[in-house]
């Protein structure tokens, strides 16, 4: 009775083990697919992730690639188009060469689920402790309540990455430059190379399935930081 007991729980447990492991699976498939912004499905889009990983097993490794290759090769900017939804598709950006930190995560993830590694969008509020004095007279506040980011889910866990600043870009204002090393958090760094105060994360606003279009631009209209 004993070894029947036995063997009908580890029965049970496998059962529900499988369907476990289903239901996780059904909610990484998501993290796999397009969505109108996030056309990981397009060509140019597909192409240049195979570029990226070529000769690359690894999820780990990809991701890396994924991340510099999206870090340095769209180089910052926050003056080039974003007041309309295309702005915001990856391939648009990707086509670009240039975009603001939303943008550039929207592409990261694209990207990497192009090359099989489930990924989604993140918002986060922060505060920068650099901007310049003419922008925050204009914008009211060094406050940037949607600053975009990246997840990436590798050997079974959530990682956060920030390909924001291209490696120019940190040179030129003597910023500390975000590097990934495929296992833990890439944020930015709170201060600057000669230890001035810089990022500050006020707000994690949660992962999303899909950009929050209407929700970024009422915030950024409300900064005063687009012109429509």
């Amino acid at each position: 009775m004993h070894f029947r007991h036995h063997n009908s729980f580890c029965s049970m447990y496998a059962w529900f083990s499988a369907r476990l492991d289903e239901g996780l699976n059904m909610d990484m498939k998501k993290f796999l697919e397009p969505t109108p912004y996030i056309d990981c499905d397009a060509e140019p889009v597909k192409e240049k992730a195979r570029e990226i990983v070529q000769g690359l097993t690894a999820q780990r490794k990809k991701a890396i690639k994924i991340f510099y290759a999206v870090r340095d090769g769209i180089k910052y900017t926050i003056y080039g188009k974003r007041s309309l939804p295309e702005h915001f598709r990856a391939s648009f950006v990707l086509s670009s060469g240039e975009g603001y930190c939303v943008q550039k995560a929207i592409l990261l993830v694209a990207l990497a689920r192009a090359a099989s590694i489930p990924a989604r969008l993140r918002l986060a509020a922060i505060r920068s402790h650099l901007v310049p004095k003419e922008m925050l007279e204009k914008r009211g506040s060094n406050l940037f309540p949607y600053h975009g980011y990246a997840d990436l889910y590798l050997e079974g866990s959530w990682v956060k990455v920030t390909p924001t600043f291209d490696i120019d870009s940190c040179v030129d204002a003597g910023l500390r430059p975000v590097d990934f090393d495929g296992e833990h958090d890439a944020l930015l760094p709170s201060t600057t190379l000669d230890g001035r105060l810089h990022i500050e994360y006020v707000e994690d606003r949660g992962s999303f399935e899909d950009v929050p279009f209407d929700t970024i631009m009422a915030a950024s209209l409300r900064h005063k930081y687009v012109k429509i």
